[in-house]
Order: structure tokens, then sequence, then C-alpha cells
């Protein structure tokens, strides 16, 4: 390090693990990152990603200026040039045709930046839409909506207490790979490697031996999309044998009396066809989860995003309560952040409903406020009232990640009026736009995990100010996203502070606080005194000031149980077998009666990964991180395949071709192609991914296979046909 470098903290923002990082910055350039020890969290743990960090930073693809369509061209163009602009097209828009002809689409990304958790909201409010999409319906929302029909709030997510249990069951999870999801942990590799040291149990349900699963004692290669039906038979055997003991969870019960019966037809012999495993290792598996000391079950990506995704997640918590294991230390417990409500008094609330509206098109019911993302490109691209012709992309890439990207492609392209993107790429969806809004580099923003400290594994706390300052000219991504609003209602030139005061007004409102805590709050900009204000209505009686004076984090003790205060249901209780729930057991017993396809497809991560947006950093991009199509032996012999031959896969929504990769840690009847990969289409300027494209898993989905409960888009276990491509 030359004497002109300095050091800065900062918690990494490429994935859930929410890592802490030490920077090293010579100028404005950062020149290093590595794990930072003094982090009250990860304790000096990183991964490849957050060692590219100034890669990311300083990507030379990155836009730095907004691009404004002109003569049908994306130009450079002044901030004051872009927000005119929208303020000029979409109320014009929305006021002919009414405020659900404008759509907001919410990616990934959203969920690792300040700005993301929270201003979207508010965007939502101005714009008056209730087509809104987002992330959540092609990975997590079954999880959502199975948590707000058991608990009453959709975000009231248990998450294993990895430190202290004893016994861990993974199904659909790589954590090795994805660094957890759903379950925010630095070091996930390390916690599964402790768990193990100290004599615990470690059982993975995967059809790909995966690295996580190569940790296991004992690793099921089930069927792909029979996740619910195994979960199912492991509850049965519970029940039928008598082993479920509740404990204290008994008296937060309601409806563990018609469990039994409704899940009568799922035994370890019914179940053993579809999933492929014997009845006496499902026996064993619900058996010795039982008679565990302490022990969790976890599922993930792998048993969402299938056809019983709401199903399965709804089953990894019964399997929690029946073992008596939630809102248990060692078991399965409910986070509590430091911006979170306080705890209520225990007691009936609102509830949880599904289906308060529904798609314009297919009729598909909402979900936490949002609609399919597989339905984007029909509410665009079919004709009548109500379609969408405006449209507000937030660091989404829709294109590659929804289903049938070549409809949305040609929907964004042909079917709408106007639209724009934040985006610090020009994407295969960003491209599209008639306005993109980039905002500045990680290391130029402020940081702090809103959604990911509620599914942390410890209650703690770190914020972050930038480490470097704003380019001359440049907007930060909370000022973009304020004049996005004030723009959504026909002004370019409006003050964006006064975004950031009308939310702090309604917080202290809400949370019927006194009118002068607004002149106590303490912060250099907007995001900073709404950041104040949360922690101090929150649970710890904290200020911004105290993290401040703590640049590695602040440690709020382990987690903790937490019943009833986290109940939100009408009844107060746990509702075990809500109606639409158990109405949807129907289709999972039709299900027992399935013939197999003879192959299915999977997708799978990488650790140099995550979705469609880090393909760009050389550093990233290369090595194992290619997009092959994983084969086991004996299909490949069957189809004539060889290594690294080229084979064309099929499905319902078109064809792909990817090189071959034979490799026996597929399960036989399952092939697997990786997510986020396709960047060959014309337009884009991301060169390092344009020169590696890979191609489209999801262009063999044409959106119609979905879960009905949540919306989720079926991406994983869906019948395919492999041949040798001429």
């Amino acid at each position: 390090m030359s004497a002109n470098s300095r050091t800065a903290p900062r918690v990494c923002p490429l994935c859930e693990a929410t890592c802490g990082l030490t920077l090293t910055i010579e100028g404005t350039t950062v020149t290093g990152a590595r794990g930072d020890r003094d982090d009250i969290f990860s304790r000096g743990f990183i991964c490849p990603k957050g060692a590219a960090f100034g890669g990311l930073d300083a990507d030379p693809d990155r836009l730095r200026t907004p691009l404004v369509r002109r003569d049908g061209v994306l130009r450079e163009a002044t901030w004051e040039e872009a927000f005119a602009t929208v303020a000029a097209r979409l109320p014009e828009i929305t006021g002919a045709h009414g405020p659900q002809s404008a759509g907001i689409v919410l990616g990934n990304p959203n969920v690792h930046t300040m700005a993301g958790g929270l201003y979207p909201p508010l965007l939502i409010a101005a714009l008056r839409t209730r087509n809104v999409f987002s992330a959540s319906t092609l990975d997590q929302m079954p999880k959502h909506v199975s948590s707000g029909l058991l608990f009453g709030d959709a975000n009231a997510i248990p998450v294993p207490d990895l430190d202290r249990t004893a016994h861990l069951l993974l199904i659909g999870a790589n954590p090795l790979e994805s660094n957890g999801s759903l379950c925010t942990a630095p070091d996930f590799p390390g916690k599964l490697k402790a768990l193990l040291a100290r004599g615990g149990t470690l059982t993975v349900v995967d059809p790909r031996r995966t690295r996580t699963a190569d940790l296991a004692g004992r690793h099921l290669a089930i069927r792909p999309g029979t996740d619910a039906l195994l979960l199912a038979a492991l509850a049965h055997v519970l029940v039928d044998e008598k082993l479920a003991a509740p404990g204290p969870l008994a008296e937060h019960l309601e409806g563990l009396d018609r469990l039994g019966d409704a899940l009568a037809d799922f035994t370890p012999e019914a179940v053993a066809g579809p999933c492929d495993l014997e009845p006496a290792t499902v026996r064993a598996v619900a058996r010795e989860l039982a008679a565990a000391p302490t022990a969790a079950v976890y599922g993930r990506i792998g048993s969402c995003t299938v056809a019983h995704g709401t199903l399965a997640s709804w089953l990894v918590d019964v399997l929690n309560i029946l073992t008596g294991n939630l809102d248990r230390p060692g078991g399965a417990l409910f986070p509590l952040a430091a911006t979170a409500r306080p705890p209520r008094p225990a007691g009936p609330g609102k509830g949880f409903t599904l289906g308060r509206w529904r798609s314009r098109v297919s009729g598909h019911p909402e979900a936490k406020g949002e609609l399919p993302m597989a339905a984007l490109a029909e509410e665009i691209d079919t004709p009548g009232e109500g379609r969408i012709r405006a449209l507000v992309v937030l660091a989404a890439n829709p294109v590659l990640s929804a289903p049938d990207g070549d409809r949305l492609d040609r929907a964004l392209a042909d079917g709408l009026d106007f639209m724009v993107s934040v985006d610090p790429y020009l994407n295969e969806t960003s491209r599209h736009a008639d306005v993109v809004l980039p905002p500045p580099p990680p290391s130029r923003s402020a940081h702090f995990d809103f959604a990911l400290n509620s599914l942390a594994v410890r209650n703690q706390v770190r914020y972050t100010r930038p480490a470097v300052p704003l380019d001359a000219g440049a907007l930060d991504e909370s000022e973009i996203l304020a004049r996005l609003i004030l723009a959504a209602g026909g002004t370019h030139r409006g003050a964006p502070e006064a975004v950031d005061a009308h939310a702090v007004a309604a917080a202290i409102e809400r949370a019927g606080a006194p009118e002068e805590l607004a002149g106590r709050l303490s912060g250099a900009t907007g995001p900073e005194r709404r950041l104040d204000l949360m922690l101090r209505l929150g649970p710890y009686d904290l200020t911004l000031d105290d993290l401040l004076a703590h640049p590695h984090g602040i440690d709020l003790g382990p987690l903790r149980p937490r019943l009833p205060e986290v109940l939100r249901t009408r009844s107060g209780r746990i509702e075990l077998l809500p109606a639409p729930l158990a109405a949807d057991l129907g289709r999972l017993r039709a299900a027992l009666g399935d013939t197999p396809a003879p192959l299915v497809l999977v997708g799978r991560r990488h650790l140099r990964s995550n979705n469609s947006w880090m393909h760009n950093l050389p550093a990233l991009n290369r090595g194992t991180n290619t997009c092959t199509l994983q084969i086991h032996p004996e299909d490949a012999g069957r189809i004539g395949l060889t290594e690294g031959a080229t084979a064309r896969i099929e499905a319902a929504g078109g064809a792909v071709e990817a090189a071959t990769e034979i490799t026996d840690t597929v399960r036989a009847g399952v092939v697997s192609l990786p997510h986020g990969w396709g960047h060959g289409r014309p337009g884009t300027r991301m060169a390092v991914a344009a020169a590696r494209p890979g191609v489209n898993v999801n262009q063999l989905l044409d959106g119609t296979l979905l879960d009905p409960l949540s919306g989720t888009a079926v991406l994983n276990g869906f019948p395919v046909l492999v041949t040798a491509a001429e």
C-alpha cells in the first residue's frame, strides 16, 4: 500500500451474505478489497465477488451520464434533460390512460442498496399502479406467501440458527455457491463445517451432488420438482408415528388436529416413486429430525421455483413446528432487525390475503402486492383497456431473468409508449428504455441493509457512508430515485429533500410519535435522516450517531424466541393449515400419480455469479463459471452426446444450444443449465459479457408454468428434450 493509500470499511452489496470489506483506495479509485476482520458479523470472510469489488466499481462499461432517446437513438444527456423527459411523458400517459397504464419492475439489486430499500414504495404510491412486478416471483415469493398464511406477515421468515443447531436439513439450497438466500449468513460454508465439527448432522436434498452435498452426511438425490412430496411425507411420518412434539408451540397453534388427515395420503411409500427415494430412507430422515436435540429445516430456490413451491415452503415450517424447533434456539427463529417496528402486544392482527386484485390478461392473483413477472410481456403486448404503456424498471433485467425473454424483448421494443430504466448498464432490458438513469458505483454510495438484516442469523447492525465522493456532475442513487418520484408527479425541478421530508412525517404519524422528533434527527442527507428515524423508532434504542461511532457494526446478540409477538394472523395464532394451502394439497395429491418425464432441467449457481448482472467483470466471468449443459454419463450416452459437443435443448418456450459437460454430479434423468446468461443481443454495452454470452435458460419457458398460489415461475424441474445439435 502506497503512502497515498487509505482504507475504508464497506459492506459488500453483491449477494445476501452482506460481508464486511476493507477497501483500499488510491485517490478516488478502489484498488483492492479484502475481508474486514473487525466486522462484527463476517469476521473477515470474503468470496470472489467481494474481492472483485474494485473491478465492479471501475467497470469501463458502467454508464456515467444519463441517456435519452432522440430520433430513435439513445444519446448522452444532462440530468435536467433526463428528468424533464420523464416528467413530460409519464404523467401524460397515465393522465390519458389511467394509473394502470404504468408498470413498475423491481430487480434483485434493489435489496442490496440503501436507496433500493427506501424509495420503491414511494414510487409505487406516486404512480398509483397495481402493476408491480419483481424478482420475487422468480425466486422467493412462495416463502413470503407461506409465511403470510402461517404467521399473518409475509416478511416474518424464520431462519435456521446455524451457530447453535445440532441437525440441519437443507432442501433445494447450495450455500457453498450461493452464500445463502433468505438466510443472511456470512461464511455459510464455515458454519456448516462448524456444525459437523461439533458432532452435528447435515442432510442435503438436491438432484445435484453440489459442493454443499459433498459436505453432508446424507445426500438425497431427489427427482426435481418433488420437494413438497418429500416434505409432506416427512410430516406424515412425524404425525403417524406420534413423533410430533411441538412443545411450548402447542398453545400458539391453530389447526394441528386437522393436519394428520390433510397429509394422510403422503406416506413414504406413496412418494417413493415420484421422488425416487426409498421409503425407509424417508422414514429415517423424519425420525432423525424428531430425535435431534435441536434441528432446523431450511429450503431455498430449488424448492421454491417449482410447481408446488408455496406448499414446499409451508411444509418446511410445518416440520420445524412439529419437531418443536420453530422459535427455539438451535432451531429456526425470527430475527429482529434494528429498523424493525418494536414488538407489539400479542393478539389478533389483520392477517394476510391473497388475490386482492388480478392481472388484466390471464387473471393471475396478486401476492404481496405483486403480479407474476411471467405475466409482464402479455400485459404490454395484449391490446385493450388497461394495457401497460409506460414502464419504470429499477435495477432489473427481465429479458434474461423472466420466462420467454424473446416475447418480452419484442414487447419492450414495440409495445410501450415510454420506458425509463435506472441501471448502471445498457443491458438486454435497459437498451429499450427511452431514458436511462445510471446510479454511481457502489464505493460512492452509502450502504445499509434493510431487508437482509431482517433475515440475518445473528442480530446486528452496520452502516457505512460513501468511501469515495461522487464524481463531478453525478447524482447519488437516492437523489435519482427521489427525483424520479417527483417526475412521476410531473415536476423535474422539485427539491428531492421534500420526498424524504414527506416520508419522515408520514413515518412519525404512523408510529404515533411526537412531531418534534423530526427536528431531533441527525444525518447529512435525507436517507440518513430516515435511517436515524427508523433506528430511533426501532427495538434497540439506537441512533445514526451510534452506527457512525461503530464503523465495523454493533452486535445485537443471538436470535431469541419471539412468539407470539411476530404473529399477525386474524386468530392471533399460527394458522397451521390455512385454507389456500389446504386446497392446494389436492393438486399435490394428483402429483402422486404423475409419470416422471424422461429428462428434466434444473438451474445452478456459481460462486462467481449472481443472476445476470455480474458477467461483465473479467475476474468473475472465467474459469468454471461457464454456461454449459451438465448431463449424466448415462443420459449423454443414450442421446449420443460427447464432452464439449453442442447439445440442443427444447421445451415449451423454445430451444437453445450449449456445450455439453458430462458429469455424474447430476443424477440420471436431470440436466442443468445456469441462470442469468444469454448476453448475445445487439444494442448492449457489456463487452465482457457479450464476448462470452452463453444462452438464456429461461427462453425454454413460455411463461405458463407457475405456482398458482405465489405466481412464481417454474424455473426448475420442467421437462426438456435434449438432442445432439446438427
